[in-house]
Formats: C-alpha cells, structure tokens, sequence
C-alpha cells in the first residue's frame, strides 16, 4: 500500500468513524446514553457550558372516547367512510383528554451544573379546583461512570417535591435531583393529562444551557384548528401532515370505523444557545374549534405561520 493510498484510506476511515458517530447525536431513544453522549463535550463556544441539554422532546395526542353524535343520518347511512370523516359531527369536548409526553435528558460538564439537574414541571391547575391538569408516571434517572468506566444507573424517589402556584390558573412542580456530579446524565419523564383540548403548553426552544436536540410531535383532531406559531429559523424545521387518530366509542353502530383525520406536527430545533435570540418559543392559539374542514397542509413551504 503506498503512501497517498494509505492517507486515502485513512481518511475516509476517519470520515466514516465520524459518520457513525454523528449517528448517535440526536439520541430519541431513553434509557441508556450513547457513547458519544458519554464524550460529547458541546459545540463551538458551547463548550465553556455548565451542562448541556442532550435531548428534550414532547409528544402529544388526542384521547377521543365515545363522543360521536350525529342526528341528521340514520344509521344505514354511517359506512365506514362518513365515519371517518371525524370532523363532520358534533363533539362533546367533556370526552376529549389530551395526553402529553416530556422526556429530558441533561448532561453536567462541570460541578457548577448541578443545579440544572433540578426541574421545574409548570402544569394547568385552576386555583378553583374544578379544572386541572395531572402530572403522572414522573421518573428520574442518574447515570455515572465509576473509576472503572463502568456506566452505573440510580433511580431517584420522585415523591420528594415541593409545589408552587405561581398565579391562580398554573402550579410549578419543583423537584431536585441529589448525588450528581461533573460527568453525570440524568434523564426524566413524565407525563401530563389535560381535560383541556382547546389549548395546548408552549415549547420553549432555548433554555439557560445549550441544547443539542429539542422535537415536538403533535397529533390534533382536524376538527380543532389551531394558529401555529413556529419560529422560522435555520435552527428549526418543522413540517405539518395529514395523519389518523384511533378512538374509542360504545356505539355498536360506530364499531367500523374508529379512527379521524389528524394534523400531525412535527418541529425540530438542533445546536441551540441561550444566545441564539433570533429562536423564539412554538406556541399555539385555537382558532376555530369544531370546524369541517379537512386537514390543513400548507402549499409551498413546510413552515406553519400565524394567520
């Protein structure tokens, strides 16, 4: 092998090292952290960070139970086609739960950064006790390397928490997460169940430490519209689709057809700073509740935009 071959082979050796690599980052999948995750120190001036925010995502769908009615057509008439056109009949909103998911994974790269092992879960919860959101299936997980290198995992309590209510509609959950240290992941999920489908929690893009990988997923109703507010930035991409929903009904003559049209969002931000002003916060506005239309893809451009 002579010597231009062997620089060559080197480097695309190299290249494909760095290729697999890059494969690991962003990591979606919870429970055990990629060896890159273990070596990945930041990007740029990202690392002069604390910590970082390894991967943060939210997944949210709609629970539809028995909420179909329909008057107008009689019962030959609901073929498995009309009845998936979920958007053409009237809901009941009191049947409709909207089911979050939130999962966090936060890296600490100095001792300083253990403060941002700690969390802060902001959830709906009317001052009057008639409406709330609930918090449930809260699980906090610390990964560290011993002298070894051998990756040991720790499950903490989450029943140790403190919570606040910050103004009469919304309640702060503060929880703190011991015994981390320089070098540490830790990794939380939990979920939100809302009685509320006509709103829906911001994403908030940029936090107080870089973030190497944030995503919504949304899947709503088409018969919910909602006002979209996606930053439009090299740093996010988002698209918007036509998807399906399966439900639920105790209505034998709806036993055929169980699923509704769906807008699926799905928004992605990578690379993030603090400093990164120009990336705003995803928020939503209902816009017309109920309607008949079907789904909404806009043409030309995969960003959505506020009407």
């Amino acid at each position: 092998m002579n010597y231009s071959f062997r620089k060559l082979f080197l480097a695309v050796a190299i290249f494909a090292c760095a290729s697999t690599a890059s494969a690991q980052l962003p990591n979606e999948k919870f429970g055990k952290p990629s060896n890159l995750e273990w070596d990945f120190k930041g990007w740029g001036d990202a690392i002069n960070a604390d910590a970082l925010i390894l991967c943060k995502t939210m997944k949210v769908t709609y629970e539809l139970s028995d909420q179909i009615f329909n008057n107008n057509r009689s019962e030959s008439e609901l073929s498995y086609a009309n009845i998936d056109d979920f958007g053409k009949n009237t809901i009941d909103d009191s049947n409709i739960l909207v089911k979050y998911e939130f999962r966090l994974r936060t890296k600490i790269l100095k001792p300083e950064g253990a403060k941002h092992a700690n969390i802060d879960i902001t959830y709906f919860s009317a001052d009057n006790k008639k409406i709330a959101d609930e918090v449930s299936d809260l699980t906090i997980k610390v990964f560290t390397k011993n002298e070894k290198g051998k990756v040991e995992k720790k499950n903490i309590k989450t029943n140790a928490f403190v919570k606040e209510r910050v103004d009469e509609n919304y309640v702060v959950m503060h929880v703190e997460v011991p015994d981390v240290e320089a070098g540490s992941i830790i990794e939380y999920q939990y979920n939100i169940t809302s009685p509320r489908p006509h709103y829906l929690y911001d994403w908030v893009f940029q936090e107080g430490i870089p973030t190497v990988h944030t995503k919504c997923d949304i899947d709503i109703p088409a018969f919910l519209k909602f006002n979209m507010n996606v930053p439009i930035n090299k740093l996010i991409k988002s698209n918007v689709e036509a998807g399906r929903l399966a439900y639920d009904t105790n209505r034998p003559d709806l036993k055929r057809g169980k699923t509704c049209i769906t807008n699926h969002y799905k928004i992605v931000g990578d690379y993030i700073r603090p400093e990164d002003e120009e990336v705003a916060n995803f928020t939503s506005l209902i816009n017309m509740p109920n309607v008949t239309l079907p789904a909404f893809i806009p043409k030309g451009s995969t960003h959505l935009k506020v009407k």
